[in-house]
């Protein structure tokens, strides 16, 4: 995948809307100490490149709903392209499914799902294996707490890659 050249104001910029969320033209422009007009254009060609890809809350949903959050690592039988892509369109239409990371070595993908109840887990796993998307093997490891969930700091990924 092809790069996007970016200069330091733009990775301010990019700091400033990954820390602080969804920004007014003068807050960015004060946070990221540019101009407005410039700053704006900047962050628009950035929206443009495809560089943000959206806003969101990070709600806290153990003060509203119990729920049971399961990792599931999963491998499949055949590893054609076409398996691969029947089983990613698949998942891409479970709600409960929230996460899921292709991966190199022993499995295939692993799943963060999150249900109302292990019950209800339990039903979206026999949904998967009556799609007959191909899943040789699965093993589920039940989540008992949060210790940290955030996103990767762009700042430090930009100084350790020498960019």
């Amino acid at each position: 995948m092809r790069k996007v050249t970016l200069d330091a104001a733009d990775i301010r910029i990019l700091c400033a809307v990954q820390q602080h969320g969804q920004l007014s033209k003068i807050k960015l422009s004060e946070l990221v100490n540019l101009s407005p007009t410039p700053c704006w254009i900047r962050f628009n060609r950035l929206k443009e490149a495809g560089l943000i890809r959206g806003y969101h809350a990070d709600i806290s949903l153990d003060k509203i709903v119990n729920v049971s959050k399961v990792i599931v690592t999963i491998s499949l039988k055949g590893h054609q392209k076409s398996a691969f892509e029947r089983f990613e369109a698949y998942i891409g239409q479970v709600d409960e499914i929230i996460e899921c990371i292709a991966t190199g070595g022993g499995m295939d993908y692993v799943l963060k799902v999150v249900a109302p109840s292990l019950s209800a887990f339990q039903q979206v796993m026999e949904e998967l294996l009556s799609a007959e998307l191909g899943i040789e093997r699965y093993m589920t490891y039940i989540a008992t707490r949060d210790i940290k969930s955030t996103q990767p700091k762009l700042a430090c990924l930009m100084s350790e890659s020498g960019n």
